[in-house]
This record gives C-alpha cells, sequence and structure tokens, in this order.
C-alpha cells in the first residue's frame, strides 16, 4: 500500500513522517500536523530541478514574485465576481478555457453567473509564475467546487485554465458524485494550505513535482510517502484514505503514462504541488500539501469534458 515508510519508495527522504515539527510549529489535527511559521514572502520553487513537464515550462520568470502572484489571483476572483476582465493584466495572446472548452475570458461560462469568492487556497510558483488554486465560486445561489490556473508572462496573463464543478459533472462507475464545498473550505482548518513550512522541513521543487509526476504516470501505483492520517477529497466529498486502493512501485515509471498530464508545478514555501490532466474522461486539478517528506492531504476538482484543452 501507499502509505509510508520513514522513506518510502518514491525516492523522496521522509523526514518526520509522523507529522512532527521543529519547535514552535502549529498542531494541524487529523489531517496531520500543520507547518509552523506565517505566510512565507520569499521566493518559493528557486530549489531543486524545475517542473516535471507540461506546458509550463522550468526555468526562472524574471520579475515574478509571491506578491505579484497572489495579487493576480485575488484581482481574477475579483473580476469574475463583477462579470468583467477589464482590470485584468491581460496578454493579447490570452487562452482562456472552462471545464476543456476555450472561451472569451470575461464573456463566457462563469464569467456571466459567478458570485463572490467564498474561499480559496493557492500555489504561487515563481520559478514558472504560474498559479493553481482550490476554490468554492457561487454560480447564482450554488457553491461550487473551482480550480483555477493563472501563468503570466512579463506580469501578464497568458493562461487561465478553469473547472467548475456543477452537479452531476463528476461521475464515479456511472453515478453522480456528490461535491461537497463546504469541505474544501473547512480543510484549511487541518491541511494549513497555504501556511509557510520550516526550512527544515520543505522538500524541494523537483521533489514535489516529481511526486506528482508519478502519481499520474503510474496511477494508482504511484501513491507514495503518504502519511497515515492523509485524506482524499474529490469535489470536497469521499474523504478517503490516500492509500485507499492505491499503492506504491519503485522507482519512476517508464513507457506510456496512465495519465497525461499538462501542467505541473509547485510552491516550495508552502510545500504545496499541483498537477493538471485528462482524468479518466475528466478535467482535472490534483493538489497536495507535503512536508517532511510526506504528503498530508490530496484534493482534487473534477468535472467531465472530452479534452482539457490543452492536450498536446
Amino acid at each position: 500500500m501507499a502509505s509510508g515508510g520513514k522513506t518510502g519508495s518514491g525516492g523522496i527522504a521522509a523526514t518526520g513522517g509522523d507529522g512532527s515539527l521543529p519547535p514552535g510549529g502549529r498542531s494541524g489535527g487529523a489531517g496531520g500536523a500543520g507547518p509552523g511559521g506565517q505566510p512565507g514572502h520569499s521566493n518559493g520553487g528557486a530549489r531543486g530541478s524545475g517542473g516535471a513537464g507540461g506546458t509550463v515550462g522550468s526555468g526562472g520568470a524574471a520579475g515574478c514574485t509571491r506578491d505579484l502572484l497572489k495579487r493576480t489571483v485575488d484581482a481574477y476572483f475579483t473580476a469574475l465576481a463583477a462579470h468583467s476582465a477589464g482590470a485584468l493584466p491581460l496578454a493579447a495572446n490570452v487562452k482562456f478555457t472552462e471545464n476543456g472548452k476555450v472561451l472569451t475570458v470575461g464573456q463566457d461560462g462563469m464569467w456571466k453567473t459567478a458570485g463572490m469568492l467564498k474561499g480559496a487556497h493557492s500555489a504561487l510558483d515563481v520559478t514558472t509564475c504560474s498559479t493553481a488554486s482550490e476554490a468554492v465560486v457561487p454560480d447564482g445561489m450554488m457553491d461550487l467546487p473551482y480550480a483555477l490556473r493563472l501563468k503570466l508572462v512579463d506580469q501578464q496573463i497568458t493562461e487561465i485554465e478553469t473547472i467548475a464543478v456543477h452537479p452531476g459533472d463528476y461521475k464515479v462507475s456511472g453515478s453522480s458524485f456528490a461535491s461537497d464545498p463546504a469541505a474544501i473550505l473547512m480543510s484549511d482548518m487541518t491541511v494549513h494550505w497555504e501556511q509557510a513550512v520550516p526550512t527544515a522541513q520543505q522538500n524541494s521543487y523537483g521533489e514535489l513535482t516529481s511526486w506528482m509526476d508519478k502519481y499520474f504516470k503510474a496511477f494508482p501505483a504511484g501513491v507514495c510517502n503518504t502519511a497515515s492520517s492523509c485524506k482524499r477529497l474529490e469535489n470536497g466529498g469521499g474523504s478517503f484514505s490516500c492509500s485507499a486502493g492505491a499503492s506504491c512501485q519503485m522507482g519512476m515509471p517508464t513507457g506510456t503514462p496512465v495519465l497525461k498530464s499538462h501542467a505541473i508545478f509547485a510552491d516550495v514555501d508552502a510545500g504545496i504541488g499541483v498537477g493538471f490532466d485528462n482524468f479518466m474522461g475528466n478535467c482535472d486539478m490534483h493538489i497536495f500539501k507535503m512536508y517532511g517528506g510526506m504528503v498530508y492531504q490530496v484534493d482534487a476538482v473534477l468535472g467531465a469534458c472530452s479534452s482539457t484543452g490543452w492536450d498536446n
């Protein structure tokens, strides 16, 4: 099974696999101990190698800071609720998708109906100048699980990928799987998604992206280094054990990937890794929290689509 021991076969040294932290760390609860310290403001992602693959390439992004990325995410959700993209720093060639369909930003899809953001947690990656957010956004009177990916070049938004999950959009074995937006919001009480990981507990950029890369390529045999308390939510629902129905094979898989991702990146400061793919007929974002070599939460936002709109 996938949960792990001190090292696990995923090749990541697991220091403090029991969720322990240096003095001053804050305890998390059912989802594992939360990393201590205040939200980071350094340039996360500077450590380790570049991303594992996908359209979001590796390499530094000049002029890209955590503050810039956070402001851009905040501005996006504000603009979405106002049904106007006029205030956003959009590049002339910006590409926008919602549930795999290429649409006009500011005019189509949730841009017509979205309400004010209920809550979100985000990964900020200055290495690729990309962000990923797991959020709850109202569509009229109904709160929806919502995933957002932004990519910036020269401080302008060039890529916008979104997944808005309406009732019936995600099915398991042919039956609709119920979303639980409230659980997405409540998860931060135990996971502390954006809280900075102490330096001694941080995993490198390469370790975070490699974990996600192996997860997709070998699924479900690439679920490695998960803490015994690790939970997996799908659109907020389920609260499964991360190791349920999964295993951890030795080494990095070769050959044709089980799941093909088009974007994998990470926020080293917060210990968040993220990947976007077509998950068995669903547009999908996976986001996880890792520190001390162990994964403490894995969330997915999934909605039916024939193509992500970013497939190579």
